[in-house]
C-alpha cells in the first residue's frame, strides 16, 4: 500500500486541502473581522455626531430661550420706562415715549427675529453637515436619487409647517 502511487497523491491531496483550507479560512476569517470593526467604528461615528447635534441642538434651544427671556425683560424695561415718562410729562412728553415705545418693540422685534433666524440658520448648517457626511458615507447613486425624490415631495409640507 505505501507503494503504491495513488496512496501517495491521495495523502498529498489531503494534505494539500488541508493546508489550503486552514489558509483560506484564516484570510476570510481575517476579512469578517476587519469588516465588522469597519461598520462597528462607522456606527459609533454616527453615534458621535448623532450625540453632537443633539448637543447643539440643546444649546440653540437654550441660546433661543435666553434671547426670548431677554427681549421679556427689555420689553417689560421699556413699558416702565415709557409709562414713567408718561407720568411725568404732559400731552407733549406722552407722544415722545409712545414713539420711544415703538422704536424699543422695533429692535426688539428685529434682535428676536435675528437671534431666531442665526439659531436656525446654525441648526440648519450643522444638521446640514452631519446628514451630508452619513448620505455620502451610505448612500450611491440610486438611494441618493430617491432621497431628493422623498425631499422635494415633501417641500410644500415643510412650507406650510415654517
Amino acid at each position: 500500500m505505501l507503494q503504491d502511487p495513488k496512496f501517495w497523491v491521495a495523502a498529498s491531496f489531503v494534505i494539500f486541502v488541508v493546508l489550503f483550507g486552514k489558509m483560506a479560512w484564516s484570510r476570510a476569517t481575517a476579512m469578517l473581522d476587519a469588516r465588522g470593526e469597519r461598520i462597528r467604528a462607522e456606527l459609533d461615528e454616527a453615534r458621535r455626531l448623532r450625540e453632537e447635534a443633539e448637543a447643539m441642538l440643546a444649546q440653540a434651544t437654550a441660546e433661543r430661550e435666553a434671547a426670548v427671556a431677554e427681549a421679556a425683560a427689555m420689553i417689560e424695561r421699556a413699558q416702565a420706562e415709557a409709562q414713567r415718562l408718561a407720568a411725568a410729562a404732559g400731552a407733549e412728553a406722552e407722544a415722545a415715549a409712545k414713539r420711544r415705545e415703538r422704536m424699543a418693540m422695533d429692535r426688539i422685534a428685529a434682535a428676536e427675529a435675528s437671534a431666531v433666524t442665526e439659531v436656525r440658520n446654525a441648526a440648519a448648517e450643522i444638521a446640514t453637515a452631519a446628514v451630508r457626511d452619513i448620505i455620502v458615507a451610505r448612500h450611491d447613486a440610486t438611494a441618493d436619487a430617491a432621497l431628493i425624490d422623498n425631499a422635494v415631495a415633501s417641500l410644500p409640507v415643510a412650507f406650510r409647517a415654517a
